[in-house]
């Protein structure tokens, strides 16, 4: 195994931490319009304690992007800038998203007024749901290939990129995400919170398994391999489980296979896509692979000594905040806000 391919794995592990972990960070925010419904300040402490489920890790898990992100460039420079400049508009609303969440996220708390409250509780569902969805349909454009020419530029439209296929990856990304995300507060609290996640994931296993089994039987029929029939299966058993232990409210078992179907998932896609980078649908022999869009040997050489020495420290780190703050959260410990009145000095 070469390092091109080497690093074509590391990047697909780097996405896939970054949709498992930041997808139950998305799955809380996008709960916070039924979850936390209502504008007394009961409802607003259970919008906290949504939160604060997330509050010690969610910055953590945006690194995995930063670091895939990296990776991508300097491993594979002309993936990089043909992913970019092609998908640029689509990838612009997420980083858009993502930086009205950051903000949200950050300032809900610094002032104690409820429209300021309800405004970033707004950015937060705006940052939540809008890369749930895009990144589904993003990589599923990517599995499926785009109109690049010869001269590895992207000459396609953006509505070339809202193809059926697409749209399915994204619904799918969307649902499962929201069923990772309600499982994960049940998961983290207690109380009315807790039944009321439980009862959020009930109503989301059974869509999300039949959407999600729809865009991975379909992946495996028009990209897939030989060997990857068994990713599906994984997928499917992981997400039919879920299924049966949100019924008896096994919610940290049923966290265990939502992970194991989003991970299965993920990797379906970069399976079906190698040795392609970004397949072209005008001309195959335009595609660009491993190959041809890869650094120089030194380079990735570089590259894999640093990330040799560096990930087991990140991931001992993170593995460490994820231990430290894993009691179970309920109203009762959210203390009353300290944010700074309006109008005062």
């Amino acid at each position: 195994m070469g390092l091109q391919e080497i690093w074509f794995i590391l990047i697909a592990v780097l996405f896939t931490g970054y949709f498992v972990l930041e997808g139950f960070d998305f799955g809380v925010g996008m709960h916070f319009p039924v979850l936390g419904r209502g504008r007394t300040v009961e409802a607003d402490t259970r919008r906290r304690v949504l939160l604060n489920t997330i509050g010690p890790v969610w910055d953590g898990n945006e690194v995995w992007l930063i670091t895939a992100g990296g990776a991508l460039f300097a491993a594979f420079p002309e993936w990089y800038a043909t992913l970019f400049s092609g998908f640029y508009l689509p990838l612009l609303l997420i980083l858009l998203a993502l930086i009205v969440r950051v903000c949200a996220i950050e300032w809900r708390g610094k002032v104690d007024d409820p429209t300021w409250r309800r405004r970033c509780d707004w950015g937060i569902i705006f940052g939540s749901w809008v890369p749930a969805v895009l990144w589904g349909v993003a990589f599923a454009n990517i599995v499926r290939g785009v109109a690049i020419d010869a001269d590895k530029q992207y000459v396609g439209g953006f509505f070339d990129l809202l193809n059926p296929y697409a749209l399915l990856g994204g619904a799918t990304t969307a649902l499962v995400f929201a069923l990772h995300g309600a499982v994960f507060i049940a998961l983290k609290t207690e109380g009315q919170v807790r039944t009321d996640a439980v009862a959020m994931s009930r109503k989301l296993a059974v869509p999300a398994v039949l959407v999600a089994g729809a865009f991975v039987v379909w992946t495996q029929l028009a990209y897939g391999k030989g060997w990857t029939i068994a990713l599906v299966a994984v997928a499917a058993i992981s997400l039919l489980a879920v299924v049966a232990l949100t019924i008896v409210a096994r919610e940290g078992w049923a966290f265990v296979f939502t992970t194991v179907a989003i991970a299965a998932t993920s990797v379906l896609l970069f399976a079906s896509l190698f040795p392609n980078v970004m397949p072209s649908t005008l001309d195959p022999s335009w595609s660009l692979t491993i190959e041809n869009a890869s650094s120089s040997p030194y380079t990735l050489k570089v590259m894999t000594w640093a990330a040799a020495f560096m990930t087991p420290v990140v991931l001992a780190y993170q593995g460490w905040t994820y231990w430290v703050f894993r009691q179970r959260l309920s109203t009762d410990h959210i203390p009353h806000s300290i944010g700074l009145k309006i109008g005062s000095k």
